[in-house]
């Protein structure tokens, strides 16, 4: 009884002691690197034969593995089933080691004594080699019609092995791991209005044509109903100073949120927002300039990973040779700047500046200067 009761303890001393961001950790939908974090279940069994019917695209989205797989068997497979045929026409027409054979026999194929040499001809046939050993006869109408029906067989499969191959290195996916976006996101002010600020960089001096940024915020929210929506998306608007659509993405961008009315993240503050139960996800698409290829680049950012009262470092510089350099030691550093502690002390202090302007009257004019008159002037005199 003392051991258990101790080893409870422990255990509730070890909840209480473990790190509040540890205990509210949830899975992402959608992973830092762009990956979905979701599976299907129940998935009625006739629906399978959706996957069989394209098989282009399900043979170009499975693993690595299972593609090596598959190109090792296809190959192995076909030598081997055409050389038991190779075999069985070899043992039908008696040009076996071993069997009987007559004085007018005729063989069928040169040098197919056995499995081992029949598998080496189909080998040979299938890759085109021929080392001149094995070789038809032409007087048996079966192997003509045989070495026809391998050889069109291999070249599909060559063809289908190859295309394969090739989509999946010329995958857009690829391209969009060079585009990297920044660690956390922060929030402060930027021309005049508090903002949500993300940093995305193209790590490549090739461009992405017509590149385009947006956000969803998925949260898990009530209607009046009382139906309860679980990643619930809300559409999060991110504009740079360049514009928002067709930019010029030759270096690292910063994307900003206005935080206003319209705004999912008017209502959040400082201390509201670690508490917050919300993900982030970030989208930006485009085209390969190289290969013309569209991509999307994703990540996702929960409460945690968003900094109030932070601004990034600046990482763009002029050398002396005059060129510009980006320094990415700093792409994601942030520093502490004074920020509104919410959305409504921001608005209450610009509302109550806008009320003490407009109490002056008037504007003070710094450069003008009052003189005293001694001597007044008649100015009607001529």
């Amino acid at each position: 009884m003392v051991s258990l009761s101790s080893s409870r303890m422990f255990q509730l001393l070890q909840g209480h002691l473990q790190p509040a961001a540890h205990r509210t950790r949830k899975s992402r939908l959608v992973t830092k690197d762009g990956r979905c974090n979701i599976e299907f279940g129940n998935i009625e069994y006739s629906n399978h034969f959706a996957y069989l019917l394209d098989f282009w695209t399900t043979f170009v989205e499975i693993r690595w593995r299972f593609v090596l797989l598959l190109f090792v068997a296809s190959f192995t497979g076909s030598w081997f089933i055409f050389s038991l045929l190779w075999y069985w026409i070899a043992k039908s027409n008696g040009d076996l080691t071993g069997q009987n054979r007559t004085d007018g026999h005729v063989q069928c194929v040169d040098n197919v004594n056995g499995l081992t040499t029949a598998f080496l001809y189909s080998l040979e046939t299938q890759t085109t080699i021929g080392y001149g050993g094995r070789a038809l006869t032409g007087h048996c109408a079966g192997t003509v019609a045989l070495i026809i029906i391998q050889s069109l067989i291999g070249v599909f499969i060559n063809c289908f092995m190859c295309g394969v191959i090739l989509a999946k290195i010329s995958l857009p996916k690829k391209r969009a791991k060079t585009v990297t976006f920044s660690d956390t996101a922060v929030i402060c002010l930027k021309k005049g209005s508090l903002c949500l600020l993300i940093r995305v960089a193209n790590l490549r001096k090739t461009l992405l044509i017509g590149s385009q940024i947006y956000g969803k915020l998925l949260r898990t929210t009530t209607t009046a109903d009382d139906e309860t929506i679980i990643l619930d998306q809300v559409d999060i608007d991110f504009t740079v100073d360049a514009g928002k659509d067709n930019l010029f993405f030759v270096c690292p961008l910063t994307l900003y949120h206005v935080i206003n009315t319209s705004s999912p993240f008017y209502e959040l503050s400082a201390d509201s927002l670690p508490q917050q139960d919300f993900e982030l996800v970030v989208f930006l698409d485009g085209m390969a300039e190289s290969t013309s290829s569209a991509c999307q680049v994703r990540t996702s950012y929960v409460p945690q990973e968003i900094k109030w009262g932070y601004s990034f470092l600046p990482i763009i510089s002029r050398t002396k040779m005059g060129k510009y350099h980006v320094d990415f030691s700093n792409f994601s550093k942030s520093v502490r700047v004074t920020t509104p502690h919410c959305v409504h002390c921001f608005e209450t202090d610009s509302d109550q500046r806008k009320h003490n302007n407009q109490e002056k009257g008037g504007i003070d004019n710094l450069g003008f200067q009052v003189i005293d008159i001694h001597d007044s002037v008649d100015v009607t005199k001529m």
